[in-house]
């Protein structure tokens, strides 16, 4: 069955909001584990607008499941994976100002830093992802730098879904028979939800893991945080 890692990076925005420890971070991590999540995600920012540096060495106590830490490889990225040593790490390049990850990789303009990191990674036994957008040349790259697995960057086609599902699903399927052909793991993130995720994931010949946040998150607000991971692991049955 494909794995649901909950991010929880809005979790800290609220408890940010007013100071202090509500909701407690690390609490709702072992909670989003009691109730059926397979992994915790964070995006750390450098302005640490919701995840703090300090949330993170507290989760790495705590998580029991799949820690993932995604973000741009920085330096101060990279010193907190070599000291965390999460289950994965998954690469976005994002520059500091923006508000959420909106595109993926250009494995060929940035091959050779790509490569360096995996290769660190793998020294370390950290398991590594690129976050990259459906694009066979791309995926192609990827393989190269010796990647692990790609997180599919699933914004556009969460976009053209309620129009035309068909359609939007189209690049992925090709995506993902592509990349397994290419050795790698499947993952995907970025707007899945409720209503999006199981046609998603029914239509693709593997997919090893989403990341959900936002969608995740907002439902929760009415439907209670044991109630939705569970909605979303049973759209996520085989």
């Amino acid at each position: 069955m494909t794995k649901l890692s909950v991010n929880i990076n809005k979790i800290a925005t609220i408890r940010n909001a007013r100071g202090g420890k509500t909701p407690n971070v690390a609490q709702f991590a072992i909670d989003c584990e009691r109730f059926g999540a397979d992994g915790i995600t964070v995006h750390p920012r450098p302005d640490e607008r919701h995840i703090t540096l300090q949330d993170i060495y507290d989760l790495k106590q705590v998580v029991t499941t799949e820690f993932n830490i995604e973000g741009y490889p920085d330096e101060r990225f990279l010193k907190m994976i070599y000291e965390v040593l999460p289950e994965q790490t998954t690469l976005v390049p994002d520059p500091p100002h923006v508000l959420t990850s909106n595109a993926g990789w250009d494995t060929v303009k940035h091959f050779d830093l790509l490569s360096d990191l995996n290769q660190q990674f793998k020294s370390i036994g950290v398991r590594s992802s690129i976050f990259i957008e459906p694009d066979l040349n791309l995926i192609d790259y990827a393989a190269k730098t010796g990647v692990d697995r790609i997180e599919l960057y699933t914004g556009p086609f969460a976009e053209d879904f309620s129009t035309n599902p068909e359609k939007a699903i189209e690049a992925y399927a090709k995506a993902v028979e592509h990349a397994l052909g290419l050795g790698l793991g499947i993952n995907a993130g970025h707007d899945l939800s409720l209503e999006n995720l199981r046609f998603f994931k029914q239509n693709l010949k593997r997919l090893d893991e989403v990341s959900i946040g936002h969608a995740l998150i907002s439902d929760a607000l009415y439907l209670g945080i044991e109630n939705t991971i569970q909605r979303y692991k049973f759209l996520l049955r085989d």
